[in-house]
Parts: structure tokens; C-alpha cells; sequence
């Protein structure tokens, strides 16, 4: 490709559609520091609210005494702050980053709130847990508010940002999808910058605007002040050749070396400018103590409240499960934990008592099933061992219900990797040992992403990422994904 067939390509990137981007920047930080004070005082007055009628209708009190500077001026203030300091009008995050971080921030405010109060209880009275319901108010308001804005302000395009990626390879592929699965960030691909464009697939969605050797003058052209080189298969000179003639024309230039898979939640970057070297430390946040503690006891918490809650539910299931068919109703199991030692895994029982010697019969008369056994480790469609209430029980995976017994145990998590069986460690093959580092989950990665839908490698490279990447907030986000999973029955069978 010529630079004059890489000028007819860019005759599709319209200037026009980057005016909504130059204006849209600040208007967008505008709407969004707007709604951010909007959330922090619709807080303070929520609370308010439920606390001079709910509380006092409870606990007969004096009425409470909300200054007005106090609510519109010196809460938002400390919020506002942390929020500008933090980045959060400029930086693109996807929805559950971008949460974890208003949670950091909703944190330090509190705190900082609480002591201002501390000092001036005598002139503002206000007790430790109108502070804390404040905070629990400000974060569902911060997050729902900015992420209905985000959507409303990409329908509008106005948070849209145009990029260049230079290369069309594996590694751009990845980003561009990666993209399209979060469009909150924004990022809206204009073209790319190719050398073997016939060969790859990216070509097909996006205009192709130049070579590698015209790549400075195809984006000076374009007017794209974000690119991403995503061609890590360059060698060390020509990466510096690219990196030194893109930069002076944009405003922010990211190289993305190929790392996928590698964990990076908590990777530190540091640099020894002497020698010029970029060193990557990656830690195992689980094989930290205290990692390892506090997700044992988010756990035992967590699972406390929920075993308490749906044993009214465990008994009901249990005499349906009884009323159907002969047999046990918890189905136990022996299922791989922690260092690969077996242990017993309950369930609610959802087969018939002799469900191998059906499934024997059903494989010798219907091959193609056999098949489908082999590549899922279930069956997809009909199943002959299952019975009337154990469909339903697994439509809305209330079978795997008495496993919160597991969790107070101690042999199993709320979150974690897929409690695989002992024939199957053979399988799991290098991966085994990462997977194993923990102990099951009743839900996971796997759980929110398709579940019976991902193939049996697929689900050994969520395990063994989410292993690798485990945080608390994780852990979190997974558990209130897999409502949302359970209620949409996806992938269940």
C-alpha cells in the first residue's frame, strides 16, 4: 500500500466525527463532576432521610441536625477532591475497575468525614453510623450515576475517543475485542496501521490507512491524538524506530507488549534508569498469608449469613428432591481441593440412583452424545440420569446449594476455580498446580463467563487466571455477576 492509497483510506475518517471528541472531553467532565456531586449530596439527604424517619420511628430521638454547608459543601468537597485526585475524570476503566475505585475513594472519604466530625461533635452531633450509611449510599449513587452518564454520553458521542492501532495481529485482535466487550472505555478504532493487511482478519473491520514506514504521516493525517501499538513481534530497533516517530504527533502513545495471560492485577513497574531497563514484578497474592486469611474470613461471613438464610430453602428442596425418588438427597462426592487432596462435595441429588448404567445405555445408542461427554464433561441437551426436579434444580443451580455447608467447612470458597474431579488432574496437566493452590468455589470466573458453554481448556485458563489475579473485590464482583448468571439461566444444563 502506497501513501496515496493510504490518503483514499483516510478519506473515511471524517474530522467531523472527532468534533464531538475535542468538545466532548470536557463536556463529559462536566456532566460527570456534576452528577458526582449530585450522588454525594442525594447521599447525605438519603440517609438523612431514613434516619429522621425510619430510625426515630424505631428509636424515639431528638431530630437530627444536618448543617447545610456541611451537605453541600464540605462532604462534596472531600469527595470531589479525592475524586480529581485520583484521576477518575480522564482515566477509561471498565465498570468493575471503575468501581473498586470509587470504593477505595469512598473509604478514605469516610474516614476523613469521621474525624472531621471527631473534632467537632460538640457543634455537629452525629453518630459513626450516619457516617458509614453515607458512605454505603455514595458509593451505589457514584457508580449507578456514572455508569447510566457513560452509556447516555457514547450514545450522544461524546465520551467516544478515536485510536490507531499499529499492527492488525493476534495481539491487536485481543485489544480491539477486548474494546468492543467494554464499551464504556470509549475507545472507538478509526483504522490501522498494517503491513500484511490482505492477511489479517482486523483489515475486514477497520480501514487499513498506511504502512509501518508512513505510519507518522497516516496518523498526522487521520488526527487521532491516541494510538496503540500492538505489534509485539517487531523487533527491538524497529519498536524504537516507531515509538520515536509516532510520539512527537500524538498525545498519548501505549505500547502493548504481548502478556496475555500473565497475571497483572498487582504487577509493580520499576525501572533502573542508569541501565534503561523496565522490570515487571509479578506477585501470587495467595500464597500471601494474609490474603489467604481475609478471604477466609470474607467466607466464613459471608457464608454464615447466607447458610442462615436459605435453610428454610435446603429443607424444602430436600423433601421434593425425596417426594420424586428413592435415594439419598444430598449427592457427595469426591472432588479435588487444595494440593490436590480429595474431599467430600455436597449437592443436592439430581439424578436417578443408577444414572451410570443409564448413561452407558444412552452413549451405546447415541454416539454423537458420547462426543459432547468427552469435549464438556456434560450434556449439553437431554440427559437420561436426570431427574423431573433435578432439571429444574439445575435451571437455576439450586443444587449446588448445600455446598455453602462446604464453604463453613472450610474445603470450598464462595468464589474460586471449578471443583474438578480426581480422574480429571490428569487432565488439567501443567495447570494443575496453579489451580490447585486453592480450594474450589461454588461460583467463578468460569461460573459468570459461559459456564457449560466454555469447553474444559477454556475453563482451566479462567481457574488458573483467576488464581493467579485473585483480589477480594474479585471476589465481589463474581459473586454479584453470578445473580445476574443464575437468573438468566446462561449456560446451564
Amino acid at each position: 500500500m502506497s501513501l496515496e492509497v493510504s490518503e483514499t483510506a483516510l478519506k473515511g475518517i471524517s474530522r467531523s466525527d472527532f468534533f464531538g471528541t475535542r468538545i466532548g472531553k470536557w463536556f463529559s467532565t462536566v456532566i460527570l463532576f456534576s452528577l458526582d456531586y449530585v450522588a454525594i449530596v442525594a447521599a447525605l439527604l438519603t440517609v438523612f432521610f431514613l434516619w429522621d424517619t425510619v430510625v426515630r420511628w424505631f428509636m424515639p430521638a431528638a431530630p437530627l441536625v444536618l448543617p447545610e454547608q456541611l451537605v453541600y459543601i464540605v462532604v462534596p468537597f472531600i469527595y470531589l477532591l479525592l475524586l480529581i485526585y485520583s484521576g477518575m475524570y480522564h482515566k477509561r476503566l471498565p465498570v468493575d475497575q471503575c468501581a473498586e475505585a470509587i470504593f477505595k475513594i469512598v473509604i478514605f472519604s469516610t474516614m476523613v468525614i469521621a474525624g472531621i466530625l471527631f473534632f467537632t461533635k460538640k457543634e455537629i452531633p452525629i453518630s459513626h453510623a450516619f457516617i458509614l450509611f453515607n458512605g454505603v449510599f455514595a458509593f451505589v449513587y457514584l457508580v449507578l450515576l456514572r455508569y447510566f452518564a457513560k452509556r447516555f454520553l457514547i450514545r450522544l458521542g461524546l465520551w467516544q475517543k478515536p485510536v490507531v492501532l499499529v499492527g492488525a495481529g493476534k495481539t491487536a485482535e485481543i485489544l480491539a475485542e477486548n474494546f468492543a466487550q467494554e464499551p464504556q472505555l470509549g475507545y472507538q478504532i478509526v483504522g490501522l496501521i498494517e503491513d500484511h493487511g490482505r492477511e489479517r482478519p482486523l483489515v475486514n473491520k477497520y480501514p487499513n490507512i498506511g504502512k509501518f514506514i508512513h505510519a507518522e504521516q497516516a496518523i498526522q493525517r487521520s488526527g487521532v491524538q491516541d494510538v496503540f501499538i500492538a505489534a509485539p513481534g517487531l523487533d527491538r530497533q524497529t519498536m524504537l524506530n516507531l515509538i520515536y516517530r509516532i510520539q512527537p504527533y500524538v498525545r498519548n502513545l501505549t505500547v502493548v507488549p504481548d502478556l496475555f495471560g500473565i497475571p497483572l492485577s498487582n504487577m509493580e513497574v520499576e525501572t533502573l534508569y542508569k541501565d534503561k531497563t523496565v522490570m515487571l514484578k509479578i506477585q501470587n497474592n495467595l500464597a500471601k498469608l494474609r490474603n489467604r486469611l481475609l478471604k477466609r474470613l470474607f467466607d466464613m461471613a459471608l457464608g454464615s449469613m447466607i447458610f442462615v438464610l436459605i435453610l428454610p430453602v435446603l429443607f424444602l428442596l430436600a423433601i421434593l428432591i425425596r417426594a420424586e425418588s428413592a435415594g439419598p438427597v444430598l449427592y457427595i462426592a469426591k472432588r479435588l481441593g487444595k494440593g490436590g487432596k480429595e474431599f467430600l462435595c455436597f449437592k443436592f441429588r439430581t439424578m436417578h440412583p443408577n444414572a451410570d448404567s443409564m448413561l452407558a445405555a444412552y452413549f451405546a445408542k447415541y454416539p454423537d452424545a458420547k462426543e459432547e461427554w468427552d469435549k464438556y464433561a456434560k450434556l449439553k441437551g437431554y440427559d437420561p440420569r436426570v431427574t423431573k426436579t433435578g432439571r429444574w434444580l439445575r435451571k437455576y443451580s439450586l443444587d449446588e446449594l448445600p455446598q455453602v455447608l462446604n464453604v463453613l467447612i472450610g474445603n470450598m470458597s464462595l468464589v474460586g476455580p471449578r471443583p474438578y474431579l480426581p480422574r480429571e488432574k490428569e487432565r488439567m496437566g501443567y495447570m494443575a498446580p496453579t489451580i490447585l493452590e486453592t480450594v474450589p468455589g461454588i461460583t467463578g470466573l468460569w461460573q459468570v463467563s459461559g459456564r457449560n458453554e466454555i469447553d474444559f481448556e477454556g475453563r482451566l485458563q479462567m481457574d488458573s487466571w483467576y488464581v493467579r489475579n485473585w483480589s477480594l473485590w474479585q471476589d465481589i464482583v463474581l459473586l454479584i455477576k453470578t445473580i445476574g448468571v443464575v437468573a438468566g439461566k446462561k449456560g446451564a444444563y
